[in-house]
C-alpha cells in the first residue's frame, strides 16, 4: 500500500499551474466488487506528481460489496479531486460499456485509464505521458509496459499489449495496448453504435484513435500492475472465451468500417474475425454448420469437400502465425 493517505489535497495540487478549474487529465476508473483492490488503484492516482491539474472519475457499477463505501471515503477526503459516480443498478449486465460512460463526462484534454483492480506505481507516469503528447502533436496515445501478477506473485510470459510504437494504420487495425497504462487525447466526443456490439471496447477505442495520430510506447515509465484474479473480465477467461471476445469485437469493427465505406479496413477486420472464430470454435465447427445446411452433400457429389477442409486449416494456420 502506498502512503498518499497522509497527503492532503493542497499538497497534491501545490505544483499545479493555472488552478484546478479545468483539468488537463481525466483519470477514468471503472470498478465493480473491488473492495480488496480499489484502494490501491486510488492511491496510485493520488501519488501522481504533476504540474497540471487532474480529476479522478470513479464509476462504481452497483457493487454488492464495500467498494462504493471505500470510494466514498476517498471522495470525502479529496472532494476537489475525486468525482464518483454510483450506479443504482448494474449496467454492465445490460450491455453498457462502463468506461465509455466516463468518457462522456471527462473534462480533461487528455484521458488516462485504469480499472479498479489494477494500479499504477510510477508517480511521474502522467507527467511523462502528457509531457510527450504536448511536444508531439502527431501522436494520439501513449502507453507503457505492465507487470501481471496474481496471488502467487509475478505471472511470467503473460501475453500483454505491444511494447513498441504504432503508426496510425496499425492503431486503426486495433493492435492491443495495455489499457491500464494508456493516456490519450480526449478527441472522441461521440461513439458509433457498433461500439455497443464490441466485447473488447478498448480494441475498438484504439482503432478509432488511429484516425487522429500515432501511438507511442514510453519505456521510461515503471510498469503498471495488472491484477489477475477470479473476477477478471478478460484475464481469467479460457482461451476459447478470449478468442470469442476478440472475433466478436473484430466483427463489430468490420460492421463499422463497412458502414463507413472503408473497404481496406472492413476487409481486414472481416478476415481477422473469421480467423479468430476458427481458432475459437475449431476447424470442424464450420464443416458441421455446412453439413446442417446441406451444402456438404452437394460438394461431396462434386468431390470438392476437401477444399473446405484445406481452406479452414489455412485460416487457422494463418491465424496462428499472426498471433
Amino acid at each position: 500500500m502506498f502512503n498518499t493517505r497522509h497527503k492532503t489535497e493542497q499538497e497534491i495540487m501545490k505544483n499545479w499551474k493555472g488552478g484546478g478549474d479545468k483539468p488537463a487529465v481525466s483519470i477514468c476508473c471503472t470498478t465493480y466488487n473491488h473492495e480488496l483492490y480499489i484502494a490501491e488503484a486510488i492511491e496510485g492516482f493520488l501519488m501522481q506528481e504533476t504540474d497540471f491539474p487532474f480529476e479522478i472519475l470513479i464509476r462504481d457499477d452497483c457493487s454488492t460489496d464495500k467498494t462504493a463505501l471505500i470510494v466514498k471515503e476517498y471522495a470525502n477526503k479529496y472532494p476537489a479531486l475525486i468525482k464518483p459516480v454510483y450506479e443504482k443498478e448494474n449496467t454492465f449486465s445490460r450491455g453498457v460499456k462502463p468506461m465509455y460512460q466516463l468518457y462522456k463526462i471527462a473534462k480533461g484534454e487528455y484521458i488516462a485509464l485504469c480499472e479498479g483492480d489494477d494500479y499504477w506505481v510510477d508517480p511521474l507516469k502522467l507527467q511523462i505521458q502528457v509531457g510527450f503528447l504536448e511536444k508531439n502533436q502527431d501522436y494520439i496515445v501513449t502507453y507503457t509496459a505492465l507487470e501481471a501478477f496474481n496471488e502467487n506473485g509475478i505471472v511470467k510470459n503473460y501475453e500483454a499489449g505491444v511494447t513498441y510504437d504504432l503508426d496510425s494504420i496499425e492503431l486503426k487495425k486495433a493492435r492491443p495496448i495495455n489499457t491500464l497504462t494508456a493516456c490519450f487525447r480526449n478527441v472522441l466526443k461521440e461513439f458509433p453504435p457498433e461500439v455497443g456490439c464490441a466485447k473488447a471496447g478498448d480494441l475498438f477505442l484504439w482503432s478509432l484513435l488511429g484516425h487522429y495520430g500515432k501511438g507511442k510506447f514510453l519505456e521510461n515509465i515503471k510498469p503498471s500492475r495488472y491484477r489477475m484474479h477470479g473476477q477478471g473480465i478478460f484475464s481469467q477467461k479460457t482461451r476459447k472465451e478470449q478468442l470469442t471476445i476478440i472475433y466478436i469485437t473484430y466483427f463489430a469493427l468490420y460492421s463499422y468500417y463497412i458502414r463507413k465505406n472503408n473497404i481496406e479496413l472492413s476487409d481486414f477486420f472481416y478476415r481477422e474475425s473469421l480467423i479468430n472464430s476458427v481458432k475459437s470454435n475449431g476447424e470442424y465447427f464450420y464443416i458441421k454448420v455446412l453439413i446442417r445446411s446441406g451444402i456438404v452433400r452437394i460438394l461431396l457429389r462434386l468431390k470438392l469437400l476437401g477444399l473446405i477442409k484445406i481452406g479452414v486449416r489455412f485460416l487457422k494456420n494463418y491465424g496462428d502465425k499472426k498471433l
